[in-house]
């Protein structure tokens, strides 16, 4: 095999990003991460005055990721979760530089990441979620009411009739995108990204076609609650902010063009701080979707399915979340889960109970009803 002289990092860091794009059809955010970490490499080897590939050994390798850990005057130091994500970049440029010759061995298979520490995802409880969606559907309801009667008020100017429009629109979006996600379990890249003719709002099939991540969709089902914020929107907002550059995005800036993450996490970050919920995302509703199906009832399988996992163990994960919830409910309930003499813990009594936890027996909470299999049809 012959191996070039050179072996310059920038140049091999540009054909593997190409070979990303072009040859393995990985997504666009995929490939800005590969870049934003790879040039983070380059840097450290230009900084040792390594100019090629064929210079960098294992320790090389080891030092770079110690000095991730650590910091330095430009770098804040990076977690071990960072620090294995960059290692796996750095890994696959290595391989990439063997397969195609600008190398004579992989230097950097002997190298492994970091394990970071094994954290459950986050979820809400049903009612900080139901609270979140109907701030959001409040704020809709709200703002078509405002511009109702603004509308009708015959000494009320045209420019606030138009600013009570605009913010109507603008929370019927959010109502939409939000129920949505929740409803869904979708990424929000996979949310802005959605085109009219991804939905089908009949109410006998009702669905949505995900682009997930690897080129991989998925269709799921849309339960009532989605498509009826969906439909409200589409009827009643979309047509307003529609322009020529809108295409067939479904959600919209107010400038016309498909509306971006960055807005799309203000809206639920906004609905959020109305209902008083705080550390939400969009991720934490994806995994709020996975968790209450899982303790609905679902089979681990549909839940991989509906998320878009392309492996199983991803998913099980979430079977943790719910395990400890199951724990904590024995621990409390159970008069032989504690230690020989141990007190018996109280379970919170409901807020519809007239009793007090020390008039009445505590009870395990009991799940919430479910129509379907969807977090969009609870009622």
């Amino acid at each position: 095999m012959d191996v070039t002289s050179s072996a310059d990092p920038g140049e091999l860091v540009a054909r593997y990003l190409n070979h990303l794009v072009g040859e393995r059809g990985l997504a666009r955010n995929s490939v800005l991460a590969y870049g934003r970490d790879l040039r983070r490499y380059h840097e450290y080897l230009t900084e040792r005055g390594l100019s090629s590939l064929t210079e960098v050994d294992e320790a090389t390798l080891g030092e770079f990721a110690a000095a991730l850990r650590a910091g330095d005057d430009k770098h804040p130091p990076l977690a071990a979760a960072s620090v294995a994500r960059m290692l796996v970049a750095v890994r696959s440029l290595h391989r990439f530089a063997q397969q195609e010759g600008d190398v004579a061995e992989d230097v950097s298979q002997p190298v492994r990441p970091p394990a970071p520490p094994r954290r459950l995802p986050k979820a809400l409880t049903v009612d900080q979620v139901l609270a979140i969606l109907a701030a959001a559907g409040a704020a809709a309801d709200d703002g078509n009411a405002a511009g109702e009667a603004h509308a009708t008020d015959l000494a009320g100017l045209a420019a606030g009739a138009a600013a009570d429009a605009s913010e109507a629109v603008r929370r019927l979006r959010a109502a939409a995108l939000l129920e949505l996600l929740y409803g869904t379990g979708a990424r929000i890249s996979e949310a802005v990204g959605l085109d009219v003719d991804d939905l089908d709002l009949e109410p006998d099939a009702a669905s949505v076609r995900l682009h997930g991540k690897g080129g991989r969709d998925r269709v799921v089902p849309l339960g009532r609650c989605a498509v009826t914020a969906l439909s409200a929107y589409l009827s009643r907002g979309r047509p307003t902010l529609a322009s020529s550059a809108s295409g067939a995005a479904v959600f919209l800036s107010r400038r016309g063009g498909r509306l971006s993450r960055q807005s799309a996490w203000s809206a639920l970050r906004a609905a959020a701080v109305a209902a008083g919920v705080e550390g939400v995302s969009p991720h934490v509703l994806r995994h709020s979707f996975a968790t209450h199906l899982l303790d609905g009832g679902a089979d681990v399988r549909v839940v991989q399915e509906l998320l878009g996992h392309a492996s199983v163990r991803t998913t099980q994960i979430y079977t943790l979340v719910t395990v400890d919830r199951l724990r904590e409910v024995y621990t409390a309930a159970h008069p032989r889960a504690l230690d020989e003499g141990g007190p018996r813990r109280a379970v919170a009594p409901t807020l519809d109970d007239p009793l007090t936890a020390a008039a009445k027996p505590a009870l395990p909470p009991q799940p919430r009803p479910y129509v379907g299999t969807n977090p969009g049809q609870l009622v």
